[in-house]
């Protein structure tokens, strides 16, 4: 009996959480390579439990380990600069295929196992994610978008019609021609045009660590920078503290970093007073 009470117990605790968050809409990047299969699968069912519960959960996904792993076996090497894949032209036909026709699908019907409803959508459907051509210093990356506009209709229509949006990171510049974009940089653009509650990017790693390796549960923009500029936050955290600094100087609410790899982080860290990773504010 008294395990069945905790149970009742933290459904108490989630209360407030659920009428506070009640209709809001929530980003959720979904990556890190580090993530099984039946973490996914964990990952799925969260989803499905926050849009019964009354939220409007939107995903944004990545693909680089399978883009790489595609590109590999076809004998063709990857080079990056500074995270971002150099995108030639024969490089953007299998992202578009890895990321359109493979991993898009695979989430979608996760999603659906689990017993909800999705639609897979890329950045380049209604001009979702306009971008122009990114340049990192004197190195030209290729098809490598960098997002200048989000047109959300058609994220809104799908999610008002009772659908969980599943979001491939392709971009179209002015020309109409598709990009490569990150997925951390496109979910804090959708998440900052949809005026989000939360931006929530789902990692391989526990969260901002302090310069003693110690969790750091909340951090203020400012704060964040500061860390930056001395060095406590530095590699591959950068670009996803500067995703959620721009994503709530957009509108949003509060950006959250959180480890994919613990078992529904995601409820853990919206309904729970004491939530996982490390919470982001203006």
């Amino acid at each position: 009996m008294q395990a069945l009470i905790d149970k009742a117990k933290v459904l108490i605790e989630a209360l407030p959480y659920m009428r506070r968050f009640l209709d809001k809409t929530l980003v959720i990047k979904y990556g890190g390579s580090a993530l099984s299969q039946a973490q996914r699968a964990t990952f799925a069912l969260d989803a499905v439990l926050l849009k019964y519960l009354g939220l409007r959960p939107v995903i944004v996904h990545g693909g680089g380990p399978q883009i790489g792993a595609t590109l590999e076996r076809l004998g063709k090497r990857s080079t990056f600069v500074d995270g971002l894949r150099v995108t030639d032209d024969e490089t953007m036909d299998v992202v578009e295929m890895v990321l359109c026709g493979q991993v898009n699908r695979q989430i979608v019907g996760l999603v659906q196992d689990a017993g909800g409803r999705a639609v897979g959508l890329t950045g380049a459907d209604g001009n979702m994610l306009r971008v122009t051509r990114r340049l990192e210093g004197d190195r030209d990356l290729g098809r490598v978008g960098r997002v200048v506009g989000v047109d959300a209709e058609a994220i809104t229509a799908v999610a008002a019609a009772g659908f969980v949006p599943v979001i491939a990171p392709i971009g179209v510049d002015a020309s109409g021609v598709t990009h490569n974009v990150n997925a951390d940089e496109a979910a804090g653009a959708i998440a900052a045009a949809l005026r989000a509650e939360k931006l929530i990017l789902l990692t391989d790693v526990e969260g901002v660590k302090d310069a003693a390796g110690r969790l750091v549960p909340s951090l203020g923009a400012e704060e964040a920078r500061k860390h930056i500029a001395e060095g406590t936050i530095a590699g591959g955290m950068i670009p996803k503290i500067e995703c959620c600094i721009e994503a709530l100087q957009g509108g949003v609410a509060s950006a959250h970093i959180i480890d994919g790899r613990i078992e529904h982080a995601l409820l853990l860290e919206i309904f729970t007073d004491g939530g996982v990773g490390t919470l982001l504010t203006r």
